[in-house]
């Protein structure tokens, strides 16, 4: 779920793409991935490729070049250009082409949905950011060097908790289909946790922690009676109009239309399809469209979700620590929203996540005004160069595209 790809390990919701497999991928991706479709005219096919070459576009067939198997993008709002692209295939099998509007697992653009959450019942004097974890938990974050009487729910949204992030990773084809149907309850995950001492004290340092917000999750169900995807489903998917964004519950499908999710285990040729999945927990569990998040973070930046005071505390940013530095050169973390430089210069914000199987990437302007999010439908347990490289072209590709529509 962590949108951290530097890591060699890649557990159910990070790490992404390719290296020299990709060579070998080219020659078997079906024919709807090539240029050139039986039939039609060569005047047609021209006019076909001039739409195609767009910067965009460009920049869109560099991600599916580094591996991945199927790429859709969207720009929302600024400059009149293309809105949409995609590249590449939905399904291996078939050569479907991608869906601009598919479905794909969100994963940890999940967190900024429960941040905004958490903020809202803040502005309701419902919850308050310096509580402790302990008033809303007690004695569920203790022991080895833990104690939730120190950590705030600040610290929890800033990942500033020091709570080590036991998540299990998937590193191979077996666990996949071992552990695809049976997901770990938020309470295994948080003992899984407690295992392990504090990679920091509270305050004094910033790690990535996925258990963090899965307390979160169980903070808001303590706090309200009513389980976290309820409330983001409540106070944030009706009343924006986020008619495709979904907490999938039991279901491991992900909905029609979607782009196939594709994992690559190891440096053997073959890919596997890991579309179907079970991931119900808070640090991110939602499936939904690039049209949902962009119109969300343009909602949330813009505004329209939070009181003043609290999208100002939302977008207090502390520094990255060194691992996550690597791929995300100068970001920096506010309370489940991330902040990048922009190749034009200035900043842009929002989260990005990886699942098994699926990565995404966003840029958002500090306004709300344009909202960039690009989708790829393949995962990698290869290598950090090879993940690296998918992640730098997404960031590329939505960070492009923000600064073309004026963001």
């Amino acid at each position: 779920m962590s949108p951290n790809p530097s890591r060699r390990p890649a557990p159910p919701r990070r790490r992404v793409t390719l290296g020299a497999a990709a060579l070998a991928l080219a020659v078997a991706v079906p024919p709807a991935v090539t240029h050139a479709v039986a039939g039609v005219s060569e005047d047609s096919a021209s006019a076909s490729a001039a739409a195609r070459d767009t910067p965009f576009q460009r920049d869109a067939d560099a991600v599916r070049d580094t591996g991945s198997i199927g790429v859709q993008a969207r720009v929302s709002g600024g400059r009149p250009g293309p809105g949409t692209v995609t590249s590449g295939t939905a399904d291996l099998r078939t050569g479907r082409p991608v869906p601009d509007g598919g479905y794909f697992r969100i994963a940890s653009n999940t967190k900024t949905f429960v941040a905004a959450v958490v903020l809202q019942l803040v502005g309701e004097r419902k919850v308050a950011l310096e509580d402790t974890v302990d008033k809303w938990l007690p004695g569920v974050v203790r022991g080895n060097g833990n104690d939730g009487r120190e950590i705030t729910l600040r610290q929890l949204l800033q990942h500033t908790s020091g709570i080590h992030d036991d998540y299990p990773g998937i590193a191979a084809a077996k666990e996949y289909y071992e552990v695809r149907f049976r997901p770990f309850t938020p309470g295994q995950l948080v003992e899984r946790a407690m295992r392990h001492r504090p990679d920091f004290r509270p305050g004094k340092g910033w790690g990535y922690s996925n258990v963090g917000y899965i307390l979160l999750g169980m903070v808001i169900e303590k706090a309200t009676g009513r389980t976290w995807h309820d409330q983001v489903r409540d106070r944030l998917l009706r009343p924006l109009g986020l008619r495709h964004t979904y907490y999938p519950g039991a279901s491991p499908a992900v909905r029609k239309p979607h782009a196939r999710g594709y994992q690559r285990f190891s440096t053997k040729p073959k890919l596997v399809d890991v579309t179907l999945y079970k991931d119900p927990n808070a640090s991110g569990g939602l499936i939904g469209t690039t049209a949902d998040l962009n119109r969300f973070f343009r909602a949330l930046l813009g505004g329209k979700v939070l009181k003043p005071a609290q999208l100002e505390e939302m977008k207090r940013t502390v520094p990255l620590n060194d691992e996550f530095q690597l791929p995300y050169p100068g970001a920096r973390y506010g309370l489940g929203l991330m902040k990048n430089r922009l190749p034009c210069g200035g900043w842009s914000w929002g989260h990005g996540g990886d699942e098994i199987g699926y990565m995404s990437r966003n840029a958002v302007s500090d306004d709300g005004r344009v909202a960039v999010t690009a989708s790829m439908s393949t995962g990698w347990s290869t290598s950090v160069e090879d993940t690296l490289r998918q992640h730098r072209a997404g960031m590329r590709l939505v960070a492009n595209a923000l600064c073309r529509a004026g963001g």
